[in-house]
């Protein structure tokens, strides 16, 4: 982790690690808790795998979807980590997307209470990194966070 590149989050998810990682990686469950609410997600493509694509749209009423993320998962270690970047399309082709390139580094590791949930964002310079904070990191990767805890949590206790 490098402070001067890096953006940080970290939550204690009261849910096993499986709840979670499925949450992460069935695209019927993905959709549900990806983007802050009360946007909608659709989910184009998930395929978690190293190589694999994320395509996700957007939309505020429902009705019309716009692109959001066009990715590529890097590593993927079952259970334990998900490691995904903006940077290579869906496609594999070199993109420049907005309104920030990064690689985003998910880990799942066993807590007494449940699930142990870390995220790095990398970013390639410290603008960047300035630039995806001013954007409101915490906000939005935390309410995306919250919502998945929600979530997942609201699953397992049924």
């Amino acid at each position: 982790m490098n402070p001067d590149l890096d953006l940080t989050l970290r939550r204690v998810i009261r849910a096993p690690r499986a709840a979670v990682w499925s949450a992460w990686t069935d695209p019927s469950l993905f959709g549900q808790w990806w983007v802050p609410a009360p946007t909608v997600c659709r989910v184009d493509h998930l395929d978690v795998r190293p190589g694999g694509a994320l395509v996700t749209r957007l939309s505020d009423d429902g009705v019309d979807f716009v692109p959001h993320m066009d990715a590529s998962f890097l590593a993927v270690d079952e259970l334990e980590r998900i490691v995904f970047t903006n940077a290579i399309d869906s496609a594999w082709r070199p993109a420049d997307p907005a309104p920030v390139r990064m690689t985003a580094e998910i880990t799942l590791s066993d807590h007494p209470d449940g699930t142990d949930y870390r995220i790095v964002v990398r970013h390639g310079d410290p603008a960047a990194r300035a630039h995806h904070e001013e954007l409101g990191f915490l906000d939005g990767w935390g309410s995306v966070t919250k919502q998945l805890a929600v979530f997942v949590e609201n699953r397992v206790a049924r």
